[in-house]
């Protein structure tokens, strides 16, 4: 894949140069802490170090060499190894859920009720189908938020034709409806319940990798996924952060895996979202009382609530069995 574009204008799929620099960014960020100070990537760092995962798309793959090549001391193309991930939600080897699919049309109808009854949203909706000359229906199934995002956050006019133009009104109508869907949302659980099936698979990978580097087994000592909004979003419902909004350009989650070294034994976790330590806002690790010696989450907590407690509140014991369980 060539990685550099000639072009003056981004083609579809890839990232913008902008995002470029936000990933680049957020690589030296990670490289001050995990390199400089925690020493966890040596310099002389092989393909055996990392695990690397992306999706198809252009713009994931492009993202994450952006981070890669901030983070990684001397970093060399040749010993990058990116795995390639078909689904968006990263369930490898184990996508065949039923009941998953079940709740997100359940939630996607959830929505289309939600969004019917707001009468100045199907307005706005009107106003720029006219501006830019398609149906209305074409252009609420197109979610126009994401392509005013673009221009909003990149500072760019909103585009105009012989009849009119999009404005700032019509972004803060669309947005402000988004806000309030998310709210509901949360109310009514049927994306949480989609959320716990959708991220296990990838959950799952990440606390047997904790376990098995506290056993003192050889693994990567980094991974990275790099992925899409519609991966981050159902991780951050799962895990209890529901203060979390919708993830934006260039977000970060990091599951951070710590040792006591008086205790060699005793392992943590912290996590961090957007560089804020998020660890007592999940529901694995929100009751543990943070004035205790240690003030970071016992790793065991976190196993528990992948293992069970996920099952749990679909009243199962297994994936399988959640993703196959009968509705009566």
């Amino acid at each position: 894949m060539k990685m550099q574009e000639t072009s003056n204008f981004c083609k579809l799929s890839c990232v913008h140069h902008a995002g470029v620099v936000q990933h680049l960014q957020n690589g030296q960020i990670l490289k001050e802490n995990y390199v400089k100070k925690h020493k966890l990537i040596p310099n002389d760092w092989t393909t055996k170090h990392l695990y690397l995962e992306s999706t198809g798309k252009s713009r994931t793959l492009q993202s994450g060499l952006a981070l890669l090549f901030s983070l990684l001391p001397g970093f060399d193309w040749k010993k990058i190894n990116i795995k390639h991930q078909w689904s968006s939600i990263f369930c490898s080897g184990h996508c065949e859920c039923p009941m998953r699919n079940h709740y997100l049309e359940d939630e996607q109808r959830r929505q289309y009720s939600f969004r019917v009854k707001n009468s100045q949203l199907e307005k706005t909706y009107i106003s720029m189908a006219k501006v830019v000359g398609v149906p209305t229906r074409q252009l609420r199934a197109s979610n126009p938020i994401d392509s005013l995002l673009c221009h909003f956050c990149h500072n760019v006019s909103f585009p105009c034709t012989k009849n009119g133009c999009i404005d700032i009104e019509h972004f803060k109508v669309i947005k402000s409806h988004q806000i309030e869907d998310e709210k509901e949302r949360h109310e009514k659980q049927l994306y949480y319940k989609y959320a716990l099936l959708a991220t296990h698979p990838l959950l799952n990978q990440t606390v047997n990798r904790m376990q098995r580097i506290a056993e003192g087994k050889k693994d990567e000592v980094f991974a990275l996924y790099s992925a899409h909004d519609v991966t981050l979003s159902p991780i951050l419902s799962a895990i209890g952060l529901t203060e979390a909004r919708f993830p934006r350009f260039a977000a970060r989650l990091v599951f951070e895996l710590w040792q006591n070294l008086e205790k060699a034994k005793e392992h943590f976790v912290r996590i961090l979202y957007n560089g804020e330590d998020v660890t007592y806002q999940t529901s694995f690790c929100r009751t543990r009382d943070r004035r205790l010696g240690q003030p970071l989450c016992p790793l065991g907590k976190f196993v528990n609530f992948v293992k069970k407690e996920m099952f749990s509140a679909l009243n199962s014991t297994s994936y399988y069995d959640a993703c196959h369980q009968r509705l009566f």
